[in-house]
C-alpha cells in the first residue's frame, strides 16, 4: 500500500479544518485495511465527521491519562469500524504511534481488527459482537449517574462526565440493544448519547428489506430524547445535535444520516465497501476525489496539530484535580474512598472480613440451600465492600440477590434514585453486558442474578466479561434437576460444562455454606470474571479442618481422605463431586469401605482456579494411578479429562423431567447406589 504512486499537484490549503481533519480519518482507515489486505473501511468514511464533531468539540477526556477517572466514555458498538477509534486516539495524541496503525489485524499490535480494552490506550471496552457496546454504554452511565449521587457533595461535582456511543443499523437490530435502551429510558440516565450510523446499509446490502423500523419513534417509546434526520456529513449539524443532547434530561439518540464508505467515488453508498479493502484504483480515485494528495499514512504537521487534544486534555484534568483536591480539604474520609474504588482495589481491612465470612459459615453449619448461602455471603459482603452493586433479571426472591440493608435504585418525578440494588427486568443479555460497562466504569463490584438455564441468554456477555478480564459476578441459582416441577426447560444440564470452556471464567458450583461463602470471597479477591452456580434446594453442611477451608481456593481439595481399612481391603477410588452431588460422595464412603474399597473424596466447586494449579497439588489431590468416579448432575463427557475413558462418569446426558426432585435424582441415577456400582467396578 505504502507503494502508491501519488499525482503531483498542490495540496489543498489547510483552511477548511473539519473537512480536512475528516478526510484525514477516512485515509487512515483506507490505507491500514489496504495494508493489512482485510477491514472495514466503509464505516470509519461513513462516520469521519461525526468522530470530528464529537472528539474535538464535545468529549472530555486526555490522551496523555486515558485512565483519569472523570473522562467522558466513548464506546465504538460498530467495533467493526475499529479504524475509526485508532485513527482517532492516534491523531489526538495517545500512545499509538503510527506504526500500530501500519500493523492494523497483525500479531500482538495494539490495533486488533475489533477494539479490546486493556490492550490498546484510550478504548473503554472490547466490541465487536453488535449491540453490546450499547449495553456497555448503559452499565457506564449508571455507573457514574450512582457514583454521583454517592459522592457529589453541593459544590463539589467530582463525578460530572457523559458517555457516548457510536452504533449503526446492526448493533440496533440486535435484541440486546432493545434491552439496553428500554432499561436506560426507564433509568432516565440524561448523560448518555447514542449517535447512530443510519447508512442503510449492512453486509447482505440494503437494510431495507430487512431492517423497516421507526427507529426514532422506537427510542420515543423507550424514553429517549431523539434529533432526527442529522447530517452526519456536517460537523456543524452534528455539533448542534450533541449540544442538544447534553441540555436533555434524557438519554439522547442522534440520528445521522450518513452515506457509507463516503468519498470512495464507485463504491460509497454500497455494501461492497463494507468489509473489504478498497482496490488500488479505487483507492486512487478515492484520493483524487477528497483532494488528499499525500502518501498513505502521510498526515501533515498542520492537521495533526488541529487533531491534537493533548494540551486540552492535560488543562482539563488539571482543572478537575483542583477541584478534587478542594473537595478532599472538605471531605477527606469520601476523597480516598472515591480514589480507592476507582483505582478497583478492596478496602484495607477486606483480608479480615474475608476471613470472617468463611469463619461465620463454619460456625453455623446450616443445612440450607446455596443460594441462601449466597444470599448471607452476600449480607456479610455488603457490610465490607460498599462498592457492591447487585441485581437480578426479575428473579430476586429466587435467586436471594438483595440483602435486608440493599436500597432499590429507582426513578421518582423523572428523576434517579441512587442506591445499590438493580432491578434489571426480564433482560439477562442486557443485564450481563450492563454489569460488564459497570465494571468497566469502576467504581463499583458489579453482580447480577438469574436462573442458570438463562445463562444461554447472556453467555456472549460472560464471554466478553472473560475477554476483558473484568470482576462480574454472574450468580446463577437453580443449577439443575434439583429445581424441580419446572421441567427441562429450566433444568440446567450441560451449562455448567459449557460455561467452564470459557477462557478466563471462574465458575464455582459449592456443595454447602462454607464453599459458597469462600466462592464469593474469591470471586471478589480475584481480577477476573465468576459465575457462581447454586442450588433451589437444601444441601447439607459438610465439617472441614481449616486447612480444608483454606483448601477450597484452589479449586479442588481432599474433602475426605482414605478411610483406615478394615480388615485386609487394599483397593482404592476417588471420587470427585460438584454441588449438590457431594453429598451422594460422602454417603458412599462407609458402604465402599465395609466393601473393602477405600473412597477418597475430592469436591471440586472450580475446575478451572484448579485447572490453574501447580501440578503438584493437582497429583496431590488425584493421584495419577488410582481410578477416578466423577459424579455431577449434568453432561458426562466433560469429566473424562479428569477421570479418563476407563474411568466412570456418573451424570446426566438428557434432558431433564418435570417432576419432584427427589423423583428426578432416583429417575436420573444420581444416587448413593449407582455411586457405589461404579466405585465396585472401577476400584483397584
Amino acid at each position: 500500500m505504502d507503494a502508491v504512486i501519488i499525482e503531483q499537484h498542490s495540496p489543498p490549503a489547510i483552511h477548511d479544518d473539519t473537512r480536512l481533519m475528516a478526510n484525514a480519518l477516512r485515509m487512515l482507515a483506507v490505507d491500514a485495511v489496504g495494508r493489512a489486505k482485510s477491514g472495514h473501511p466503509g464505516m470509519p468514511m461513513g462516520m469521519a465527521e461525526i468522530a470530528v464533531a464529537l472528539w474535538d468539540r464535545h468529549l472530555k477526556h486526555n490522551p496523555l491519562d486515558p485512565d483519569w477517572p472523570d473522562r467522558d466514555r466513548f464506546v465504538l458498538s460498530n467495533g467493526h469500524g475499529s479504524m475509526l477509534l485508532y485513527g482517532v486516539l492516534h491523531l489526538t495524541g495517545y500512545d499509538l504511534p503510527l506504526d500500530e496503525l501500519k500493523r492494523f489485524r497483525q500479531l500482538h499490535s495494539k490495533t486488533p481488527g475489533h477494539p479490546e480494552t486493556g490492550l490498546t490506550p484510550g478504548v473503554e471496552t472490547t466490541t465487536g459482537p453488535l449491540g453490546q457496546g450499547l449495553a456497555n454504554a448503559v452499565g457506564m452511565a449508571l455507573a457514574e449517574a450512582l457514583l454521583a449521587q454517592e459522592f457529589n457533595r453541593p459544590g463539589h461535582a467530582i463525578v460530572d462526565h457523559r458517555t457516548y456511543v457510536f452504533a449503526g443499523d446492526g448493533c440496533l437490530m440486535e435484541g440486546i440493544s432493545h434491552e439496553a435502551a428500554s432499561l436506560a429510558g426507564t433509568l432516565g440516565l440524561s448523560k448518555l448519547t447514542m449517535l447512530y450510523d443510519d447508512n442503510g446499509i449492512s453486509i447482505d446490502g440494503h437494510v431495507a428489506n430487512w431492517f423497516a423500523d421507526d427507529t426514532p419513534a422506537r427510542f420515543e417509546a423507550y424514553g429517549w430524547h431523539v434529533v432526527r434526520e442529522v447530517d452526519g456529513h456536517d460537523v456543524e449539524a452534528v455539533d448542534r445535535a450533541i449540544a442538544c443532547a447534553r441540555a436533555s434530561e434524557k438519554p439522547t439518540l442522534i440520528c445521522c444520516r450518513t452515506v457509507i464508505g463516503k468519498g470512495a467515488p464507485s463504491m460509497a453508498g454500497t455494501h461492497d465497501v463494507h468489509g473489504a479493502p478498497l482496490a488500488a484504483d479505487e483507492v486512487a480515485a478515492t484520493r483524487r476525489a477528497l483532494d488528499w494528495p499525500y502518501a498513505p499514512f502521510d498526515i501533515p504537521a498542520e492537521i495533526r496539530s488541529r487533531w491534537d487534544a493533548r494540551e486540552r486534555g492535560r488543562k482539563a484534568e488539571s482543572d478537575w484535580n483542583i477541584r478534587f483536591n478542594a473537595y478532599r480539604r472538605h471531605y477527606p474520609r469520601e476523597a480516598s474512598e472515591f480514589e480507592r474504588r476507582m483505582r478497583g482495589a478492596l478496602p484495607a481491612h477486606w483480608r479480615t472480613a474475608a476471613s470472617a465470612l468463611v469463619q461465620d459459615a463454619d460456625r453455623a453449619a446450616q443445612t440450607i440451600a446455596t443460594r441462601k448461602a449466597s444470599q448471607q455471603a452476600i449480607e456479610g459482603l455488603a457490610r465490607a465492600l460498599p462498592e457492591l452493586l447487585g441485581g437480578s433479571a426479575d428473579l430476586t426472591g429466587s435467586n436471594l440477590t438483595r440483602w435486608k440493608e440493599a436500597v432499590t435504585v429507582h426513578t421518582e418525578g423523572g428523576s434517579l434514585h441512587g442506591g445499590n440494588y438493580v432491578h434489571f427486568g426480564v433482560r439477562e443479555f442486557g443485564m450481563s453486558a450492563a454489569l460488564n460497562g459497570i465494571a468497566l466504569h469502576r467504581g463499583y463490584l458489579p453482580f447480577g442474578g438469574t436462573f442458570l438455564t438463562f445463562s444461554d441468554y447472556s453467555r456472549n456477555a460472560l464471554r466478553m466479561a472473560a475477554l476483558m478480564k473484568v470482576r462480574t459476578v454472574f450468580v446463577f441459582t437453580h443449577d439443575s434437576i434439583g429445581l424441580g416441577e419446572d421441567g427441562p426447560t429450566h433444568q440446567s444440564v450441560e451449562h455448567a460444562a459449557s460455561l467452564r470452556l470459557i477462557p478466563g471464567l471462574d465458575v464455582w458450583r459449592p456443595c454447602d455454606t462454607v464453599e459458597t461463602a469462600q466462592a464469593w470471597v474469591c470471586a471478589v479477591d480475584r481480577n477476573r470474571a465468576s459465575c457462581l452456580l447454586l442450588s433451589r434446594q437444601p444441601l447439607p453442611f459438610v465439617s472441614r479442618d481449616a486447612g480444608q477451608i483454606d483448601a477450597i481456593a484452589h479449586g479442588g481439595y481432599v474433602l475426605r481422605d482414605w478411610p483406615e481399612p478394615v480388615g485386609r481391603a487394599v483397593k482404592r477410588v476417588v471420587l470427585i463431586a460438584t454441588g449438590s452431588e457431594v453429598a451422594l460422595a460422602l454417603a458412599a464412603i462407609e458402604p465402599l469401605r465395609a466393601d473393602g474399597v477405600l473412597a477418597r473424596v475430592v469436591s471440586m466447586p472450580s475446575t478451572n482456579v484448579f485447572d490453574r494449579q501447580s501440578s503438584v497439588w493437582r497429583d496431590r489431590v488425584l493421584p495419577p494411578n488410582v481410578p477416578r468416579v466423577a459424579i455431577e448432575a449434568g453432561v458426562s463427557a466433560f469429566w473424562r479429562q479428569y477421570v479418563g475413558l476407563a474411568g466412570g462418569v456418573i451424570g446426566i446426558d438428557s434432558f431433564g423431567e418435570s417432576a419432584p426432585a427427589e423423583a428426578l435424582f432416583e429417575h436420573f441415577g444420581l444416587t448413593v447406589d449407582h455411586v457405589l456400582s461404579e466405585a465396585r467396578r472401577l476400584a483397584r
